[in-house]
């Protein structure tokens, strides 16, 4: 996003919810309504659905070290600030089962290299839900189920998979030059292909293709676990950076608090001012914070591991940033991408689960 869209202080309308009793088959192919975004960091207009989806089950927090972090930039000039963006929403699934077939309206796309992938681990025991399990075993994605090239008449176009939104978000693409196609295996692997550029030097996103689940506002306080767990394999090139972005009492909404936690950061630069440094499990960040806006930025960068949700909502309440009674809206885990330097570029998911308890 630009510099002078700002994260802070937007004001965000959400149109209603519409929960969708899912049965049966587990893919759909959704197709939200679109959202309106203003120029300034004022306001953000927003319409979509929102669907409700809640977990149970316990996982350890790990990560693995990126070598990589400190490749050298190949080319762009980095905006002064350049901000994440989340366009209006795709639909995500309910707690049981998912809608019925993706039908013929799956498009096919552009070839483009496989990216390597995960399938779900089992779920979680004793009663407990994990929506994807905390055990994964790596495969490539060499048949993907669904093909989704740009659609400039509905940036949020995805697949409901499992109870979770795979969503191509190319919310920001129509203002400048972008190709992105998404090739999707499952909601836990998946990757896209784009190309674009910051030639006109504002740091923009154009896209967040992500995976996420919405859920019917349960209270942080209600869970006695909430993490998540992920990999991803990125290009080090361009611009971007690999993010949770989490929406805290509504999404994209007045009043709601929108929570980053940037895993792998590439020539990225979060909004706000940086406060301080925490550090849970073994795992130190930044913290940035502008109005509404909080970014938790990876001191150094990991392609892989779990992460304890509950303990960054924790120090965001002890913090007084939100009330003790603050609800989730939502979980989302994606690649916000500024620039690929013009040339193709591919940004995999190779795992992702969400457990809570």
């Amino acid at each position: 996003m630009p510099s002078n869209f700002g994260r802070a202080g937007l004001i965000p309308l959400r149109a209603g919810e519409l929960e969708r009793q899912l049965s049966g088959m587990n893919s759909e192919r959704m197709a939200p309504p679109r959202g309106l975004r203003c120029t300034k960091a004022t306001m953000i207009l927003t319409s979509f659905f929102a669907l409700s989806g809640c977990a149970d089950a316990i996982v350890n927090a790990t990560s693995t070290m990126d070598g990589g972090a400190d490749d050298a930039l190949n080319g762009d000039a980095l905006g002064s600030t350049t901000l994440g963006g989340d366009g209006a929403r795709g639909n995500a699934g309910g707690d049981t089962g998912s809608a019925g077939t993706a039908g013929s309206d799956a498009p096919t796309g552009a070839d483009g290299s496989e990216a390597g992938g995960v399938s779900a681990g089992d779920s979680g025991t004793d009663g407990a839900r994990s929506d994807g399990g905390s055990t994964s075993v790596s495969q490539n994605c060499t048949n993907p189920s669904y093909v989704l090239p740009l659609n400039p008449s509905n940036p949020q176009d995805g697949v409901t998979l499992s109870g979770f939104y795979v969503d191509t978000d190319t919310w920001n693409a129509a203002h400048y030059p972008v190709s992105q196609t998404m090739y999707i295996c499952n909601y836990n692997n998946w990757y896209v292909i784009a190309n674009m550029n910051n030639n006109t030097n504002d740091g923009a996103v154009k896209t967040y293709p992500n995976v996420h689940r919405d859920f019917n506002a349960p209270m942080i306080n209600s869970f006695s676990t909430f993490s998540s767990s992920f990999a991803h394999t990125a290009p080090h090139v361009g611009i971007y950076e690999y993010a949770y972005d989490i929406w805290l009492n509504g999404v994209a909404s007045s009043g709601s608090t929108e929570v980053m936690i940037w895993t792998d950061n590439y020539y990225q630069v979060p909004s706000g001012s940086p406060l301080e440094t925490v550090t849970f499990d073994s795992e130190s960040y930044k913290v940035y914070k502008s109005g509404s806006y909080i970014a938790y930025v990876e001191t150094t960068n990991v392609t892989s591991g779990t992460v304890n949700l509950l303990s960054f909502f924790n120090h965001i309440i002890a913090k007084g940033w939100i009330p003790p009674t603050s609800t989730v809206g939502a979980v989302d885990y994606g690649i916000e991408i500024v620039s690929t330097n013009s040339a193709d570029a591919t940004f995999q998911v190779n795992s992702f689960s969400l457990t809570t308890n």
